[in-house]
């Protein structure tokens, strides 16, 4: 695998319709997500094991990304990322430079997006300094990467549980 420094633009479309109620921002997709062209695609990432619980719908867990997509669809989750364009080392987020920042109020236009959950500090640091007129919206939760091996899924879970009491059904 090539180490040096890429300069990359996020190269697939966030998952958003005007349905949406929920954005959750990553930072700038890992090497497997950009390979395979969808989100938190590395096998330890803890992400759509998450949703799974949250949401009580394994059709977060199968591999089919349709799958997946009608899943977030079905309970009015957007995703995309902080960053739109940025010169990034592998997949580390402590390696990104010149970082170009998602026009979220654009993102979320036409939607009824009521909560952006910033997961991660990279996702929450670049989100609040290009977005102070959404941070009314936002939450901070834990990264669900698993280089955040501190957190495991149950403490994960206490944490974005919160999503829910931003959530109607």
């Amino acid at each position: 695998m090539d180490r040096r420094k890429a300069t990359l633009t996020h190269a697939f479309p966030p998952v958003i319709d005007e349905g949406s109620q929920i954005l959750i921002l990553g930072s700038f997709p890992s090497v497997k997500s950009r390979e395979d062209a969808f989100y938190y695609m590395h096998p330890q990432n803890r992400f759509w094991p998450l949703l799974a619980k949250l949401f009580k719908d394994d059709d977060f867990l199968d591999v089919s990304i349709d799958i997946k997509m009608d899943a977030l669809k079905r309970h009015h989750v957007a995703l995309y990322d902080a960053i739109e364009r940025c010169t990034i080392k592998g997949s580390k987020d402590s390696t990104i430079e010149n970082a170009v920042p998602t026009d979220v109020k654009k993102l979320i236009e036409g939607t009824n997006i009521r909560t952006i959950v910033l997961n991660g500090r990279k996702a929450e640091t670049l989100f609040k300094k290009h977005n102070a007129s959404l941070v009314h919206m936002s939450v901070s939760v834990p990264s669900t990467s698993p280089a955040n091996a501190q957190y495991d899924i149950n403490r994960l879970m206490d944490h974005w549980n919160t999503i829910l009491t931003h959530y109607e059904e």
